[in-house]
């Protein structure tokens, strides 16, 4: 495990599309998942412990801010070959683990993690009804991989900000994680 942050936001980058295979052996698009007033995509796998640390909180967010309109999905983009335990079989045990009601897709290629410019798990891209991006931060604080519970989010106060101004807030903290597994 190599302890990776996220870069800065870089705020006004457009979505980029994909067509992946989702554990529900659906294949979709940017267009079956995008909301009307934001699109949360997150790069996550399974045996990272830092995103094991904020699943369930990060299921909780998606919830919420769905009410807002704005939709979610997560990315799987590590090498499997390697890596056995973020196998798409186990992708599916994950989603029902967490008890995760947002797509979950494999990024078998890599390619999309890549043209996102994703680098660690968790990695949050946090974009605005027009398709721009408006946050790449943290949930929250992580201390010793247990959540400082001491505020609200980061992760949803930047949404529900997105979803209400069309803009993410100026002052962000770089999401941190296991680098992503390229092949």
């Amino acid at each position: 495990m190599s302890l990776t942050e996220t870069p800065v936001c870089n705020f006004g980058e457009k979505i980029k599309n994909f067509s992946l295979r989702s554990t529900d052996e659906k294949q979709l698009t940017l267009a079956d998942i995008q909301g009307p007033k934001g699109t949360l995509i997150m790069f996550i796998c399974n045996h990272c412990p830092y995103v094991q640390a904020i699943m369930q909180e990060t299921v909780e967010i998606v919830n919420e801010i769905k009410k807002l309109g704005i939709s979610s999905v997560a990315i799987m983009s590590n090498d499997t070959l390697r890596y056995q335990e973020d196998s798409f079989d186990n992708m599916k045990l994950f989603k029902k683990k967490y008890n995760i009601s947002f797509p979950y897709l494999f990024d078998e290629t890599q390619e999309i993690a890549k043209s996102y410019g994703a680098v660690c798990t968790p990695d949050f891209f946090g974009y605005n009804k027009d398709g721009e991006l408006q946050y790449r931060g943290r949930v929250r604080e992580l201390k010793h991989l247990t959540p400082v519970m001491e505020k609200e989010s980061e992760l949803l106060l930047a949404m529900k900000m997105i979803a209400s101004t069309n803009k993410g807030p100026l002052q962000q903290y770089p999401s941190m994680g296991c680098n992503i597994k390229w092949k």
